[in-house]
């Protein structure tokens, strides 16, 4: 009768042993990753100053260093003083008026004291015509000399705009010889030194925000049908102590094409099956790291 009891005790222990390792047992893994973005030198010139070293925590718009802008502050100066020397050459209208101005109101005067000589006929018709003539004239010339006056103020303006917008290309070059963090995030790598000759395009760091990392995992096409985008998820990673501490992450991304398994995985069966890829988002406590092992729960 004992003997009948521990027997079925035994059993009944194996059965929840199996239960509890059914719970356990995972139903995806992978590894942790990031979005990284390497940032880049976006003038051309030595590096004057670049204070970023692997580690340091970023913040966006944080003023990281600067590459020589010397020659393009050069630049700057002489569009500048060419754009006042070509609005200098603005003629000045009024002045250059003025004496015509003033003989045409002596031709006036003079015309109307022939007429009045007309009326009296002391002056003779021709001399009126002669007078008239002579106002109609000025009345041209006026005219005309106002005509290209105001054409070539407009010219200057046109070339003094030209300069303009080279100037905010300049002054552009001289922005982009600041070197900003643009995201926030903790520094992985650096590619260039203070005193070092760059180039637009060329790295100078590699930053990535790890207050949250993406689980990138696999699952079988049985387990598509099982999961969603939004879903919430139990992640279970590695605690340092030979245990697994479990939180919680979001479902971002399913891709909708199979694939083959990574060759990541040990054996050359399993990496001959057809999987889907999975990204799951997960908040970073600091103790999570890029490249680190994990099992995921649905």
């Amino acid at each position: 009768m004992i003997k009948s009891q521990m027997k079925i005790s035994l059993i009944l222990l194996s059965v929840l042993w199996m239960g509890c390792s059914r719970q356990k047992q995972a139903d995806a893994s992978g590894s942790f990753e990031a979005v990284e973005t390497i940032i880049s030198a976006e003038s051309q010139g030595k590096i004057i100053q670049l204070n970023v070293s692997e580690g340091d925590e970023l913040k966006p718009g944080q003023l990281v260093g600067a590459i020589d802008s010397v020659q393009v502050y050069l630049n700057k100066l002489q569009l500048e003083q060419n754009q006042k020397a070509i609005l200098s050459g603005r003629p000045g209208i009024a002045t250059q008026l003025e004496a015509l101005k003033r003989e045409l109101e002596n031709a006036e005067g003079d015309r109307k004291r022939i007429e009045n000589l007309v009326k009296g006929d002391i002056a003779s018709q021709k001399q009126l015509d002669d007078a008239n003539t002579r106002v109609e004239v000025l009345r041209s010339r006026i005219d005309a000399q106002e005509s290209i006056l105001n054409t070539t103020p407009t010219n200057l303006n046109e070339q003094a705009a030209t300069l303009n917008i080279q100037l905010k290309q300049v002054e552009n070059q001289l922005l982009k010889c600041r070197i900003i963090n643009p995201v926030k995030g903790t520094v992985l790598a650096t590619y260039a030194e203070q005193n070092e000759m760059t180039a637009p395009g060329r790295p100078l760091y590699k930053i990535a925000d790890l207050s949250t990392l993406i689980l990138k995992a696999y699952i079988t096409g049985n387990q598509l049908a099982q999961i969603k985008l939004d879903q919430t998820v139990k992640v279970k990673s590695d605690d340092g102590t030979g245990g697994f501490k479990e939180t919680e992450g979001s479902i971002v991304w399913i891709n909708d094409k199979a694939e083959f398994t990574p060759k990541t995985i040990q054996t050359k069966d399993e990496r001959a099956n057809l999987v889907y890829a999975v990204k799951i988002k997960v908040k970073n406590d600091g103790t999570l790291k890029i490249g680190m092992y994990a099992e995921v729960n649905f």
